[in-house]
């Protein structure tokens, strides 16, 4: 389809639906859901198990190892979502680890992003260019989707979308890798790989004006809790729904920050102890892994990071995507060091060490 015709479509679907949001009868307005400052433990859920892979090896073979196991689906043209993160940011993947990737497993990847909503170092792409640079994101190609504007993808099944306007360019690719830091964040709580695709592939000032801003009033992050994490779960599934089954998850439990890599140098101090990596096919059953894995350390360990996602009611990530029929919240836990045992996320947080920035290791020693 012609990529001109698909962007003036969706311009004009953008007006008819901000119209809608401004006109419409406050009875027919979607009502979010509730709980999402509750967590559910694992005995408490039902359906089927989905498959998560987990080691502890925190290192560019540890990636390869986790990525491995779940790329039976990845073929053809491979964008590679990743959080690039602000300037100088601490906390992103290393680049180091992520070249080591695309070298063995996806030499022909390219890494895809789109511009952010907020005024900042990414908000243009002449300024996302700058900060690729800055950061080393220097080694591969990196599309920013919505250089060239933007198109909408159906949202089957939403209550606050029909559709969703992504970067034009995500309809470029035939497999999506979610390469995701696990972390928490300011308005979702956590940042898994729902919040990597759902905010990530939203286009930076239409899709994501959606998702955080109610039209017609001044507060660019008006809508938050409960409605937040559904609008963002539902333009996440409108790019999962469109890669169909050729989509691999990895999440990257390593530093952190109750801050998003979106927050860079300002980023709060780490205070969580690293885990490892987890991987799967199924976007649900492996960012609930990782709260599982964070719910299952120490109360010290756990309480910065646990309060952020309470707080922000972040749990509605996880039962919403249960709801529009994302995934399973219930996996078998494979542990890749030992084996392919399976393992529970009480086994998964055991003996974890207190988090230091690498600098700090070496002046210590």
């Amino acid at each position: 389809m012609n990529l001109v015709f698909v962007a003036l479509a969706c311009v004009a679907a953008a007006a008819a639906l901000i119209y809608y949001y401004s006109r419409r009868d406050t009875a027919k307005t979607p009502v979010p859901g509730k709980g999402g400052d509750k967590y559910v433990p694992y005995e408490q859920r039902n359906g089927g198990e989905s498959i998560v892979y987990f080691t502890r090896d925190l290192s560019p073979e540890g990636l390869a190892k986790a990525y491995e196991k779940v790329n039976g689906g990845i073929t053809g043209k491979v964008g590679v979502k990743l959080h690039t993160g602000e300037q100088n940011g601490p906390n992103i993947i290393p680049r180091e680890w992520v070249k080591a990737l695309f070298e063995k497993d996806i030499p022909d990847a390219t890494i895809i992003e789109t511009n952010t909503y907020y005024e900042g170092d990414r908000s243009t792409t002449p300024l996302h260019r700058r900060t690729l640079e800055v950061n080393g994101w220097t080694f591969c190609p990196v599309d920013i989707m919505d250089e060239e504007g933007n198109v909408c993808l159906p949202v089957n099944g939403g209550k606050w979308f029909k559709q969703m306007s992504v970067g034009a360019h995500l309809l470029n690719y035939d497999s999506m890798v979610a390469l995701t830091h696990f972390k928490g964040h300011t308005q979702g709580g956590f940042g898994g790989s729902n919040k990597n695709i759902g905010i990530g592939c939203a286009d930076g000032h239409l899709g994501k004006a959606w998702i955080h801003t109610t039209p017609g009033q001044p507060d660019q992050w008006d809508i938050a809790q409960e409605e937040f994490m559904e609008r963002m779960t539902e333009s996440t599934k409108a790019s999962i729904d469109h890669f169909g089954g050729h989509v691999a998850y990895v999440n990257v439990m390593r530093n952190m920050s109750v801050s998003c890599d979106c927050e860079g140098l300002a980023a709060e101090p780490v205070v969580t102890p690293n885990v490892g990596i987890l991987s799967s096919t199924d976007i649900l059953a492996v960012d609930q892994a990782c709260v599982d894995i964070v719910y299952a350390m120490k109360e010290e360990e756990r309480h910065a990071l646990v309060e952020r996602i309470e707080s922000r009611h972040g749990h509605r990530q996880l039962s919403y995507m249960k709801e529009l029929g994302m995934g399973n919240d219930r996996y078998t836990l494979i542990d890749l060091d030992n084996g392919g045992v399976r393992i529970t996320a009480a086994d998964a947080a055991k003996g974890l060490k207190p988090f230091v920035y690498p600098e700090e290791e070496t002046v210590a020693q």
